[in-house]
């Protein structure tokens, strides 16, 4: 699977640490930056990027993820989901992380450097990657119609 990730300067130490993790998991990461520290940096092109390639990815039927650290993971949830076809979701434990992928099909997950620790941050995007979506007929249509307003901008009955 290829991982796309990005932060802000909030969550790059644990960007590289998840960069270096997961890449010893197997799982093939893209960093969409910052490269450095930088306090005064702007995370949304870095999430944007990250959610464009994700949402890309999984057009040419490449299995692909999305992460987004941040502080909270709030402005950085919001960014990636600015992207048409991206479900970002901000998790902050384990069952949000499962309930993301399991009942919403979250492409991109979100989460707050500031709120946990590296191993618990760790474990919450383990979860996430690791979840398969249901395909229970309930969420394909709730996602279907949430694609419909993004595409038409009609909100379905």
């Amino acid at each position: 699977m290829r991982v796309h990730i990005a932060t802000d300067h909030a969550g790059l130490e644990l960007s590289h640490h998840l960069i270096d993790h997961l890449t010893g998991k197997g799982y093939e990461v893209v960093d969409h930056g910052p490269k450095e520290y930088d306090a005064e940096d702007d995370y949304p092109s870095f999430c944007i990027n990250a959610a464009l390639a994700v949402v890309a990815d999984q057009a040419a039927g490449q299995d692909a993820l999305g992460i987004v650290l941040g502080g909270s993971g709030n402005g950085e949830q919001i960014a990636a989901n600015k992207v048409k076809g991206a479900r970002a979701a901000l998790a902050w434990n384990l069952d949000t992380a499962k309930l993301a992928r399991e009942h919403n099909d979250a492409n991109v997950v979100a989460v707050g450097g500031r709120q946990h620790s590296v191993d618990e941050a760790t474990a919450i995007i383990e979860a996430f990657l690791a979840e398969p979506f249901s395909n229970a007929e309930r969420h394909v249509r709730r996602i279907g119609k949430i694609a419909e307003y993004e595409t038409t901008g009609e909100v379905p009955a």
